[in-house]
């Protein structure tokens, strides 16, 4: 069984890499679709658990 912080990470990885993709077609610069990386891939969920965290406290 995967537990929802699990869930939510793969999906925004995956979110992330789907997006990463799209600008390196789009021909986008290094720095955009390593913002994207990054803040989808790793900021993004992590904020999320941390504020389902805090409410279910």
């Amino acid at each position: 069984m995967v537990s929802d912080s699990t869930r939510i990470t793969g999906l925004c990885i995956a979110l992330a890499v789907v997006l990463w993709w799209g600008l390196f077609l789009a021909d986008a610069e290094a720095a955009v679709q390593g913002a994207i990386l990054l803040g989808v891939g790793v900021v993004l969920p992590t904020l999320v658990n941390e504020w389902r965290g805090r409410s279910a406290r």
